[in-house]
């Protein structure tokens, strides 16, 4: 019989974070740091169910060198404050790595708190380029940066779109903002101009004004920086104010939520995202078992099982749990094979080699599309 790993969810306060102890058993311990309520608690899911997956199969076969894995959970609610108090409630806990956190807001603060600790972090999902370029030696990023994902999406207005009126809309969180500028700057470095940038905070109760506002202006192409909460409420404001323009948007949309948030309005929308890696042969058979158990691996969620595949190789390959050797290896452009294929990190904890795929949202789902078979609309904005 399989035997079954103990879980752990810390609590939020600081106070019972650091009196939060591990159990006797647990030979090695990880925390896992994300979003599990909140507007957010979706992708948080993805997170959960696959770090979860990945820390049953590897305990199944011996665990690391023998040893069991015992997983802590923390909810940050992409929260920086809380993020904080989740990491320093992880060291008091002793754990040797975290897998996380989810969002950029919330992974960079925590990152400082690790470092000091000597653990490492693996996020599967953190995107803000400010993550590793003024991260410290133990952070290890598992997707493409938001700048990447920017300048493909403005190569593709570029080509597809060029002679198009654009706008952008953009939540005031720092991660999507920062999205939307890279985005316009790899616009402006193409010689693109946008027609109009707007912001909003999240939780606003109407953004029909903002919906008619883009109509208004004619724009062709809408960037939408938000989460799915938002940028599905936007989307059926602007389809509701008569507006068929082309909505493109980053990888905070790769989930089913946002077809249920736009309902029809998410027809036809275009996202950038890192291969989706239910297609690769190395999934194959995780996803077998799955759809057996009627589960889900949309999002980042094979991305999470990856990071946990990643960090046990750096523990198999060292011999160690010591988060400086673990980080040294991962950075040393070892290879590790994972369900989301072959990966390696450079000096500063990136991907070695990056790969941005298109997504489009078609009969209620996202699928890979490839761009250069993409035939720009015939697009009506009469204002």
């Amino acid at each position: 019989m399989r035997q079954k790993m103990t879980r752990y969810r810390l609590p939020l306060s600081l106070a019972a974070l650091l009196a939060a102890a591990l159990p006797a058993t647990a030979d090695i311990a990880i925390g896992v740091a994300g979003p599990f309520s909140g507007p957010n608690a979706t992708l948080g899911e993805q997170l959960r169910r696959g770090v979860e997956q990945a820390v049953d199969d590897i305990n199944a076969t011996g665990g690391i060198r023998g040893e069991r894995i015992s997983l802590t959970f923390a909810d940050d609610a992409c929260d920086p404050r809380k993020a904080v108090e989740a990491a320093t409630g992880f060291v008091s806990a002793g754990v040797k790595a975290v897998i996380g956190h989810y969002c950029s807001g919330a992974s960079i603060p925590a990152s400082k708190v690790y470092e000091k600790a000597g653990i490492v972090m693996i996020p599967p999902a953190s995107t803000n380029p400010r993550l590793t370029d003024e991260g410290g030696w133990n952070v290890i990023r598992l997707v493409p940066r938001d700048d990447a994902q920017a300048d493909a999406a403005a190569t593709l207005v570029l080509d597809k779109f060029r002679d198009r009126k654009i706008a952008i809309l953009s939540d005031e969180a720092p991660a999507f903002a920062d999205l939307a500028e890279r985005f316009k700057s790899s616009l402006q470095n193409k010689g693109l101009t946008v027609s109009i940038h707007e912001t909003f905070k999240a939780g606003e109760k109407s953004l029909a004004a903002l919906a008619d506002k883009v109509r208004t202006s004619g724009a062709e192409v809408v960037y939408l920086a938000c989460t799915y909460v938002e940028c599905g409420e936007l989307a059926r404001a602007l389809r509701a104010a008569g507006s068929k323009a082309q909505l493109i948007s980053g990888d905070a949309l790769v989930t089913e939520d946002f077809g249920k948030e736009a309902g029809e309005a998410a027809e036809g929308t275009l996202l950038t995202f890192t291969y989706d890696p239910r297609r690769f042969p190395s999934a194959r058979t995780l996803l077998q078992r799955w759809q057996t158990e009627d589960r889900t691996a949309e999002g980042f969620t094979l991305y999470a099982y990856a990071a946990i595949q990643a960090l046990v190789s750096a523990a198999d390959a060292t011999g160690a749990t010591d988060g400086t050797r673990l980080a040294d290896w991962l950075r040393g452009g070892n290879r590790t094979n994972t369900v989301a294929g072959p990966i390696s990190f450079d000096a500063k904890g990136d991907l070695t080699a990056p790969a941005i795929t298109w997504l489009k949202w078609i009969d209620g789902r996202y699928v890979e599309i490839d761009p250069a078979t993409l035939a720009p609309p015939v697009l009506d904005t009469t204002p």
